[in-house]
């Protein structure tokens, strides 16, 4: 769902859920992975992303259309009236959902249309799913997100994990290919890259990484910048660099990582542990990442948007898709 503007109200739906046959297997719906649609590029990408997620894990797509109230004038006018509205509002679910059954049909794909301030609304509605997506548009010459004020709001606030897709973004994006850039037979998707700092980790946002690559058949690669002390790198009598300091960062980065290595024996895991800012260091690694995966501490105040630094500055700045996961 692109985060920048929201123009398209009109009348609520009832929720929908499109027959899929009698031979179709019976999900857990309680479970689902809610995409934030409003018919934009940004959002239809977030949709596909979304069904592609939703077959590894095998679970519904739920398309949640949200929409403000239209200004009075607006709607009493005899072209973008009540009828202009509604027809729009029915159109934008019904179309994603019809390219979603018809390019995934093994995903059971529902529908809802909500009203009210969009970043509170997706906030609520998703509260308890697997997943929340969105889209996020990237600037004008860049590659990386655009995160706008919806987007930045719903993840400074939800504790489901948020994924932010940018417009473009394709299957064949996830795959690793050869010199001419054609994938390789074997279909072997890109690492899943998570950005972890070993002084502070959190097992919530390391499951959820490990998790994907699983799922993925891919490897992890964990990413772990520091701050140098003042006098790094100094200098031995015989005038050598002492790498003490990057062997014990690079030591404790083993360490934390021993136990997840013996839960996912077929994870093949890459360790980074480098001086430098932390963000950068994702934001190089990201180029050739199937998934970025950063967390976000819940803050206990629910006024201002607060990411952290850190999430903020991959969303603005990785051009793959970036999960947020939040954690006390």
């Amino acid at each position: 769902m692109s985060e920048d503007e929201w123009p398209y109200p009109g009348a609520q739906l009832r929720d929908t859920l499109e027959s899929e046959g009698p031979t179709r297997e019976v999900r857990d719906m309680t479970r689902t992975i809610t995409v934030g649609i409003d018919g934009s590029p940004e959002s239809h990408a977030a949709a596909e992303w979304a069904a592609r997620e939703a077959e590894l894990r095998d679970l519904p797509v739920r398309l949640l259309h949200v929409w403000e109230p239209a200004p009075a004038v607006l709607a009493q006018d005899s072209i973008l009236g009540a009828k202009t509205h509604q027809h729009w509002t029915e159109r934008v679910p019904q179309k994603v959902g019809e390219g979603l059954r018809l390019r995934h049909p093994g995903v059971v794909v529902t529908s809802d249309q909500r009203s009210g301030p969009p970043a509170d609304t997706l906030v609520r509605d998703a509260d308890g799913a697997e997943l929340l997506v969105l889209g996020s548009r990237a600037p004008s010459g860049l590659g990386g997100f655009l995160a706008g004020s919806v987007g930045q709001s719903v993840i400074a606030h939800s504790e489901t994990p948020v994924v932010l897709v940018r417009a473009g973004e394709q299957a064949a994006g996830e795959h690793v290919v050869d010199s001419v850039g054609v994938p390789p037979a074997a279909n072997r998707r890109r690492p899943v890259v998570v950005g972890l700092d070993i002084g502070s980790p959190d097992d919530g946002v390391l499951s959820f990484a490990f998790d994907e690559a699983q799922r993925r058949g891919t490897a992890v690669h964990v990413v772990s910048g520091w701050r140098p002390p003042p006098y790094y790198p100094s200098l031995t009598a015989g005038g050598v660099p002492d790498q003490g300091v990057a062997r014990r960062k690079a030591a404790d980065l083993t360490r934390l990582l021993l136990p997840w290595r013996q839960s996912y024996p077929d994870v093949e895991v890459v360790e980074a542990s480098r001086p430098g800012s932390p963000a950068d260091l994702l934001a190089e690694a990201s180029h050739e990442a199937s998934l970025v995966v950063v967390g976000r501490r819940i803050r206990p105040s629910p006024l201002g948007v607060h990411i952290g630094a850190v999430a903020h500055a991959v969303l603005h700045r990785v051009s793959a898709p970036v999960a947020v996961v939040a954690h006390p």
